[in-house]
Formats: C-alpha cells, structure tokens, sequence
C-alpha cells in the first residue's frame, strides 16, 4: 500500500484481508506500514506495496481485550 494510493482501493483491500489468526477485519497504521489485528496482538508488514499475511512474519504486540 503505496501513499500514492486511492481510498478506494486501501477500503477494498481492507474489506478483503482479514487476520489469518482470528478472522477479523484489519486496521491500517499508515506510518508504520502495517495492518494491524489488535485482537490477535499482531502487526503484519507492507513490503513494497504487498501485505505479508504470515504469522511468522508479523510483529507481535499485546492485543487488546475486549
């Protein structure tokens, strides 16, 4: 996900990925390049434009409780 990106294409993209982990929807940290699953506590990285959805791949955080 690139700045020069549309909106329309970043909600798209965003309805289409979910968490490999939980299966929940994804939330976008546009400074970090990453997409962000607070349930599962992970952050997977955007790399030239490619989401890296695995596991082993993202960085781990403590999730959130709901």
């Amino acid at each position: 996900i690139n700045e020069g990106s549309k909106d329309g294409r970043l909600a798209r993209l965003l309805e289409a990925l979910v968490c490999p982990v939980t299966r929940r929807p994804l939330t976008y940290d546009r400074a970090a390049q990453e997409l962000i699953s607070p349930t599962a506590g992970l952050a997977y990285p955007i790399r030239s434009g490619v989401p890296i959805m695995l596991v082993d791949q993202a960085r781990k955080f403590e999730p959130q409780r709901a």
